[in-house]
């Protein structure tokens, strides 16, 4: 340990609560880790796709599933079509929440498709309610104003 100690034996060499590096890591400093991997792997790269290709062609399901996952990666989301109907009031997003809950019900929406939908419908509702309000208020302080 480098610094004076203190009583309790501990260096003063950086104050509580004050970084030893408060700049941070300078930006643009890679991992040394990672460019070590690319040092190794450089010039090699077609190689070795060409062996997970290969091993993949000879039945090995976990090069197969690397080369697949790399051709066609799992989608995240996809569209979802069913009948919803319009959404002009609040009293509506009922109407659409209850076709929503039929769509899961015929297996048309799986339930997470569903809860998505939901919050689409809840954002909507906050949306018109909010802009419902703001209107009231504009129309009670002209009234008031008069």
């Amino acid at each position: 340990m480098t610094g004076s100690p203190t009583p309790k034996g501990r260096s003063t060499r950086f104050k509580p609560g004050q970084s030893g590096n408060p700049a941070g890591k300078p930006k643009g400093t890679r991992n040394a880790t990672t460019v070590a991997l690319e040092t190794l792997l450089d010039g090699q790269a077609q190689a070795l796709t060409q062996k997970a290709i290969d091993l993949a062609l000879a039945g090995d399901l976990p090069a197969l599933r690397i080369c697949l996952d790399r051709i066609m990666p799992p989608r995240k989301d996809r569209p979802v079509t069913f009948e919803l109907p319009p959404i002009n009031s609040a009293q509506d997003a009922a109407k659409v929440s209850s076709a929503v809950l039929a769509a899961v019900s015929a297996g048309e929406l799986t339930p997470s498709e569903a809860g998505e939908i939901s919050k689409l419908i809840d954002t909507w509702v906050k949306a018109y309610e909010t802009a419902e309000l703001t209107e009231r208020l504009e129309r009670l302080e002209r009234m008031n104003g008069q």
